[in-house]
């Protein structure tokens, strides 16, 4: 069997690739290698799953509960919430072991996945996942009678608990504030705007009526049109989008001009740096950040990290570094102090208090991030695995880069599953990363055709 897991758990097609089998031999195999079975004092392990509001989660939220107990560990099943609460509650609740959150983020409704963390709050090491999937299908010994789990529900606790942890780490009143905020028809419909308002904010809510059909469906971070629309006619300070679990988040200024994961992470990453809170005076962002985002932190004096596409790779780094902020371009922002995974209503509450303490509007603080023409070109048909080791389209690339100069830079990125290479080009003009572009792309389809 070829990998299942990818960069954020299991995911695909609802019923067809992510079926309610194959969701009970996961919960199964990961209760059977995360559980362990009953402590010595008779206590069995504690596993709690959330999901997003997609009609597909109800099934499959029954079927890993059914895996999950099968192996001998309680459920608490906690209905529909957002990826960080699930990861909240398994870093602090002391009696859970493992968390299971049923999501495909910012995936069509058709879709749905699966992703699991570990006690402390973290997503599982790529070398356990791998150990989960071994698991799946071979023989064991069964618990049986009293051994097998209990299934329960409350969908109320997890909740209240994540919403009361936000407002208390970013301690700040943000009477004063109005704020518009599209939750896709998501995991953060109820709690996202809550948690706002808690923080004493005037909200102005959008795509709040999930239906299990109509999550990110032309709303939240991958359709901004409606909140920049409804952001300058309400005359908000300013307006956050959520994807379907609301782990990223995308903004608007009062006149409905979007703010990217970039310009968010640089302006979070100055505000840090004047409180004395930015550790290391570091940010980490990933190879796909705008150009412009690392010369502004060169400007500012903040050193940057960059690392692979995924926030489990951004989150390796700062973990590794000791930093506390980091993110990618697309809206997940980690903001270690507070969170073990990208957080978006938790970068909303951060964005909110960044203007209530400075008094400056949301466009003014992030302005001085520049993002420089880039253009994108999917190169299909060519042999990816020689991307790294053919001579001829290194030599194109050191001759794009000289030059671009340090006013542009090159990225070849291979696929991961597809034979197909990604060209990305940014430069000082659109028309300069248009032509090395293209450039390039003819480059790679000569050099690694099939």
């Amino acid at each position: 069997m070829s990998r299942i897991f990818g960069t954020d758990g299991v995911r695909g097609l609802a019923n067809k690739d992510i079926t309610a089998g194959l969701a009970l031999q996961l919960g199964e195999a990961a209760a059977r290698l995360i559980g362990g079975g009953p402590g010595p004092d008779g206590q069995k392990p504690k596993a709690v799953i959330g999901r997003d509001t997609r009609i597909s989660g109800e099934f499959l939220d029954h079927a890993l509960a059914a895996g999950l107990a099968s192996a001998g560990m309680d459920v608490v099943r906690i209905g529909v919430v957002s990826t960080p609460t699930v990861a909240h509650i398994t870093a602090t609740a002391p009696d859970v072991d493992l968390g299971v959150m049923i999501s495909a983020s910012h995936n069509p409704m058709p879709d749905n996945g699966i992703k699991f963390f570990a006690h402390g709050g973290y997503k599982l090491a790529d070398s356990v996942e791998d150990q989960i999937q071994a698991l799946i299908g071979t023989e064991w010994d069964r618990p049986i009678g009293a051994n097998v789990g209990e299934v329960g529900y409350d969908d109320d606790w997890a909740e209240k608990s994540y919403i009361d942890h936000l407002v208390k780490a970013t301690n700040c009143d943000l009477r004063g504030l109005r704020i518009a905020v599209d939750c896709a028809n998501g995991g953060a419909s109820m709690l996202g705007p809550e948690a706002l308002r808690e923080a004493g904010a005037d909200v102005v809510v959008i795509n709040a009526s999930p239906d299990g059909r109509n999550i990110n469906a032309k709303a939240g971070s991958t359709h901004p049109e409606q909140l920049q629309a409804v952001t300058a006619a309400s005359e908000a300070d300013f307006g956050v989008a959520y994807d379907g679990d609301a782990d990223r988040c995308l903004a608007v200024d009062r006149n409905g001009n979007l703010i990217d994961g970039d310009k968010i992470m640089g302006a979070l990453a100055v505000h840090m740096r004047d409180a004395g809170t930015l550790a290391d005076n570091t940010l980490v962002v990933t190879v796909m950040s705008n150009l412009g985002l690392l010369l502004a932190m060169q400007e500012a004096g903040i050193e940057t990290v960059q690392t692979g596409v995924g926030d489990r790779y951004v989150l390796e780094a700062m973990l590794a570094g000791g930093y506390n902020l980091g993110g990618e371009q697309s809206g997940h922002i980690i903001a270690s102090d507070h969170a073990t995974t990208g957080d978006g209503v938790l970068t909303s509450l951060m964005l909110a208090r960044m203007v209530k303490q400075t008094g400056r509007d949301l466009a003014d603080l992030t302005s001085f991030v520049k993002r420089l023409p880039q253009t994108l070109v999917n190169v299909s048909g060519v042999d990816r695995a020689r991307c790294a080791t053919d001579e001829g389209l290194a030599e194109a690339v050191r001759a794009a880069e000289a030059r671009l100069g340090d006013s542009g830079r090159v990225l070849l990125r291979p696929s991961g599953t597809e034979p197909l290479v990604r060209v990305m080009v940014e430069a000082a003009t659109q028309e300069t990363a248009d032509e090395v572009a293209a450039h390039l792309s003819y480059v790679v389809r000569e050099r690694l055709a099939l």
